[in-house]
């Protein structure tokens, strides 16, 4: 990978020739720090003001797309007439979008058993919680003495072992938390595949510039679909020491802020509507 800012000319360059950009990025670890609990990660004024004024600059089409549900995804960034991706895709909101996943409307009564088992399995373990997402849980361990760690994962797969074998939910790990998710043909790939498709405006042909950023290994998929589309910027946060299918990395939300901060001042030098 290598550092985004670092190859800054070669990066603004291909900014400044696109004719949409289709600006994406992750919420937890990308736009704000990684912290205890997820009630805690408030985003930062001043991201948020960037985020709005490449939204109103009209040259972006701006998504957030996080394992956070949906809802909770809108409080938490605020601003009106971006495109919210909730629950790592199975839920969606934008401009002339709505979408929710059958797969996952369909399990839901399954997740909430699931969610009562693990919250009166796991209550003996300090610092584990369950978080209910309505349309998928997250198991937290951050706060877990380190040798406690293994038994909240064996707990996990002890809760949700039936349901997996029967082909109803699976189990994905991240930065300390499991997410116990439906078992549907859906990622971030596949959810940025969709939002390419509705605001692309003819793919490849018509200038489109797809970017998305991503610090977690649910990420991947998306930074391989725009790999694969040839013509985006895929950004890992993190030390580039780590593998990634991304071709660019940041080294911290700090640094992603620096990053919209120049594109914002491209969008500014480029005022025209790219996005018609």
């Amino acid at each position: 990978m290598e550092h985004l800012l670092s190859t800054w000319p070669a990066v603004s360059r291909q900014v400044e020739a696109a004719r949409h950009i289709l600006l994406l990025a992750d919420y937890d670890g990308t736009l704000t720090p990684i912290v205890e609990r997820p009630e805690l990660a408030a985003l930062p004024p001043g991201r948020r003001r960037l985020l709005r004024a490449l939204t109103e600059s009209g040259c972006c089409i701006l998504g957030i797309i996080s394992g956070r549900a949906l809802g909770d995804l809108q409080q938490k960034v605020g601003i009106e007439g971006i495109v919210y991706a909730g629950n790592h895709g199975l839920e969606i909101e934008g401009p002339g979008l709505r979408l929710i996943h059958p797969v996952a409307q369909e399990v839901r009564p399954v997740l909430r058993a699931i969610f009562q088992l693990l919250r009166h399995s796991l209550h003996t373990i300090t610092g584990a919680f369950v978080e209910d997402k309505g349309l998928t849980l997250s198991v937290h361990y951050r706060m877990v003495e380190k040798e406690k760690a293994d038994e909240v994962q064996r707990t996990v797969e002890r809760v949700v072992g039936g349901p997996q074998k029967l082909g109803m939910v699976r189990v994905t790990a991240g930065k300390k938390v499991f997410e116990v998710r439906p078992e549907a043909a859906w990622d971030k790939g596949k959810a940025v595949r969709l939002l390419m498709r509705r605001y692309g405006k003819g793919g490849r042909r018509s200038g489109l510039l797809p970017i998305y950023i991503g610090d977690d290994l649910t990420d991947e998929d998306a930074f391989r679909v725009i790999e694969k589309y040839g013509e985006g910027i895929s950004v890992f946060v993190g030390e580039s020491e780590q593998e990634s299918a991304a071709r660019y990395y940041l080294k911290s939300p700090d640094e992603v802020e620096t990053f919209l901060s120049r594109l914002l001042e491209i969008t500014q030098r480029n005022p025209h509507d790219r996005t018609d």
